[in-house]
């Protein structure tokens, strides 16, 4: 369909051409890789919204639980993220040195694998992260009906809130692969004349992401609340809510997600353009 767009007819040889049914061959397949890549781009929407989660819920879960480093320092429970940023630059100073160097062998391509195939990791390890996460939060629960704590939402659970970490840190590593290789691909398969604002695309999806995860939290209010007021998510007291069922959504959701693994099959590489004698010799020439 969008190939007719670039045929001449007669009409066209006989008054100026209409420019919203005649276009050029290189606009049409412009076009073309853009739409080739919405569904790779909207596959980095829900893991935003996973990680969205880290500064609203997780934060709560670690205000609930003992913080305390030493017996006199205890970590903020804002600074949890901190785990986050330290295994995403691990991840990806591991990846530059050894990684790509240890992938090259079995591949042979220079960058170690596809930006696809860093995006699918990340996609699977951004599931684990929330998974993980729910069955964190279920022991965390056990925790506080254990010690009597359960109708006590300001109380201390007797839990160390580096329970936390290894979700945290999943999100990092996600991060690390799904996020830089987004921007890559936007990046590298963009067309010619949209490079330069190739990563809109990639600011665009975080956006998008971050809306989603607001959304789903109201769908979960409205949907999972019981005649008695109460619901998955409750404002006031988390140890009576359903948080794990909550990540288990999440996890649900980006199973589904994973028909990126479809896509990025099925997708097309833009031609890498090698430039010709001629081009040579006439850059060449303009050199001298």
């Amino acid at each position: 369909l969008l190939d007719k767009t670039a045929i001449v007819t007669e009409e066209d040889n006989v008054k100026a051409p209409n420019l919203w049914r005649l276009n050029s061959v290189h606009r049409v397949e412009e076009l073309k890789s853009l739409i080739r890549m919405g569904p790779i781009w909207a596959s980095g929407i829900l893991l935003i919204t996973a990680y969205a989660q880290q500064g609203t819920f997780s934060l709560q879960q670690a205000k609930s639980m003992d913080r305390h480093l030493t017996n006199s320092f205890q970590i903020p429970a804002g600074s949890m993220s901190v785990f986050t940023m330290l295994a995403m630059l691990s991840t990806i100073a591991l990846y530059d040195r050894f990684l790509i160097r240890i992938a090259r062998r079995f591949t042979g391509l220079d960058r170690g694998i596809t930006f696809l195939h860093r995006m699918g990791i990340g996609l699977l390890i951004s599931v684990l992260a929330t998974l993980v996460a729910g069955f964190i939060e279920v022991k965390r629960k056990q925790a506080a009906v254990a010690h009597g704590l359960e109708d006590k939402p300001h109380s201390i659970i007797p839990m160390s809130v580096f329970w936390l970490v290894p979700r945290y840190g999943l999100h990092g590593i996600a991060e690390a692969f799904m996020s830089i290789g987004h921007l890559e691909f936007f990046y590298d398969q963009s067309p010619e004349s949209m490079r330069i604002s190739a990563t809109a695309l990639f600011w665009t999806a975080i956006s998008v992401g971050n809306y989603v995860s607001t959304l789903l939290v109201s769908l979960v209010h409205k949907y999972s609340a019981k005649p008695d007021g109460s619901n998955w998510l409750p404002d006031n007291n988390l140890n009576k809510g359903k948080l794990e069922l909550f990540y288990w959504l999440i996890t649900g959701l980006q199973v589904v997600n994973l028909y990126y693994i479809c896509c990025a099959k099925l997708y097309t590489y833009k031609p890498i353009q090698t430039p010709t004698k001629d081009a040579e010799s006439k850059e060449a020439a303009s050199k001298v």
